[in-house]
């Protein structure tokens, strides 16, 4: 916990150093740290752990489920897109395409997060795999089943890489990264 602690001061510190202050906008600076801390807040990253929490052991829907997610690692996902896309001095249609690739990509990185909790290795997890289940956790395969978690997580996939089609070849990496999360085995 006190390594992310640290690490989300660490944004703020880097955000306010004195080489972004010196080619980058103050008015883009404080908007990208604004969507840090609403990223991190209660209205994100915090929000959703706190459902998750509560969610233990409770018999929840997809809906909140979603929510969970998207509040949790999809904040963080879209926080950091969004900000380097605003340093970068990205347009609103930039903006809007970035935050639903982000959305995508992290409901996908947690249910691909479930399924190896269920499949994984756990040499390669670097941790013990079935603590979902032993710790009595809502998760997409528990929810849908393992098959329909995988599609899910393909989906969102597919979703994420759509809407980049705005920015043509120029976000290659960004596909390789999605592609990477749905096919990771760790």
């Amino acid at each position: 916990m006190l390594a992310g602690d640290a690490l989300l001061t660490l944004a703020f510190d880097l955000l306010t150093c004195e080489e972004i202050e010196q080619h980058i906008p103050a008015g883009r600076v404080l908007q990208a740290a604004r969507e840090i801390a609403r990223a991190s807040g209660t209205m994100g990253l915090i929000g959703g752990q706190v459902m998750d929490i509560l969610a233990t052991d409770k018999d929840m829907d997809g809906s909140i489920l979603e929510y969970i997610y998207l509040n949790k690692t999809g904040a963080l996902y879209r926080a950091a897109v969004r900000a380097g896309a605003i340093l970068a001095g990205a347009g609103e249609s930039e903006l809007l395409a970035l935050t639903g690739f982000a959305e995508h990509l992290g409901l996908a990185f947690q249910i691909k997060d479930d399924l190896l909790d269920i499949e994984g290795e756990d040499a390669r997890l670097g941790k013990a795999t079935g603590s979902d289940l032993k710790n009595k956790k809502f998760t997409y395969p528990v929810l849908f089943g393992i098959e329909k978690a995988r599609q899910k997580a393909a989906q969102s996939i597919s979703a994420a890489k759509d809407k980049l089609a705005v920015f043509d070849e120029k976000a290659d990496f960004m596909r390789r990264l999605a592609d990477f999360v749905i096919t990771r085995d760790f």
